[in-house]
């Protein structure tokens, strides 16, 4: 999940995850800065060696001058194999440009990952999460900074355990890119995300269910349609949806040599200054697709 972060002085920050094979409980967070806009590196380091941390979305910076770095936690369960169960987020919030960290647990974010911050203004902070369950996005809310956190809340978007990006346009309205995609009716589900690659070539077997009665990740729902949702409200509603790109979203393997694998997948979205979207996200896990519409075109 390679993430750009530029920094108000005028340097460049690429970070990214580096893991053992399929093992995601093993990642670190890696880090290269670029002091002329990204035509040069400097070196590769370790910029958050805790064993299973990921990043996926851009950091914030707040008014106040403190700087929002989310991080979802893929937690390792002894004598298991990683499978997402008891997978979390938390905010990391630096008050001296980086140098340190001080880290929030959002209470509820069990299952709840890749959470995307968005700065409402006054200390007033939305986020939103994919979902491991497969069942909707999630939403939380602060109103000091990113100090403290709502617990983690289900919203009316559907999520299929698969990534999404907001941003808050010109106007205040958010918009949303996601798989408008649950795994309410699906037929097919897989044990995880690495079942058809394996460390030795050998099946991933299903991790053990200590709690039948406990969540467990859901593997395999369609990653289609991608779609683009508006709100409003802050978040509070998702009236306006209109699909991107469709398709059967076929991800019950790996497999894009082939094309057996049809996914459309992990967007991000950024508004510039002409007000025109630019989308970006995974096509049949093989290359990278890139949209441009403006808001019209949503509310057409």
């Amino acid at each position: 999940n390679p993430v750009f972060f530029p920094v108000p002085d005028g340097k460049l920050w690429l970070m990214w995850t580096s893991q053992e094979s399929g093992n995601q409980d093993s990642a670190v967070v890696m880090r290269r800065i670029s002091s002329d806009g990204g035509y040069s590196w400097g070196p590769i380091e370790l910029f958050i060696d805790t064993p299973g941390t990921f990043v996926r979305q851009p950091p914030v910076i707040l008014e106040n001058g403190d700087w929002l770095l989310t991080v979802f936690y893929c937690v390792h369960v002894p004598g298991q194999k990683w499978v997402g169960n008891k997978d979390y987020s938390a905010v990391k919030i630096s008050s001296d440009q980086g140098k340190t960290w001080k880290e929030i647990v959002v209470p509820g974010s069990l299952g709840c990952v890749h959470m995307n911050i968005i700065d409402l203004g006054g200390g007033s902070l939305v986020a939103f999460f994919r979902s491991r369950w497969a069942d909707h996005v999630y939403t939380t809310r602060s109103r000091d900074w990113g100090k403290t956190w709502d617990a983690a809340e289900p919203t009316e978007l559907p999520n299929n355990n698969s990534s999404i990006q907001v941003c808050r346009l010109q106007n205040g309205h958010l918009a949303m890119v996601f798989n408008n995609m649950n795994a309410e009716n699906c037929t097919e589900r897989r044990v995880s995300l690495y079942d058809d690659i394996g460390e030795d070539d050998t099946p991933v077997q299903p991790a053990k269910v200590e709690d039948p009665t406990a969540k467990t990740a859901f593997w395999g729902a369609p990653r289609a349609p991608l779609s683009i949702a508006l709100s409003l409200d802050d978040g509070k509603s998702w009236p306006i949806v209109k699909d991107l790109e469709v398709g059967d979203g076929y991800c019950m393997t790996n497999n894009s040599k082939e094309a057996i694998n049809r996914e459309y997948s992990y967007p991000s979205i950024k508004q510039s200054i002409d007000g025109k979207l630019h989308i970006t996200y995974t096509y049949f896990r093989q290359r990278i697709k890139y949209v441009c519409i403006d808001e019209s075109w949503i509310l057409g």
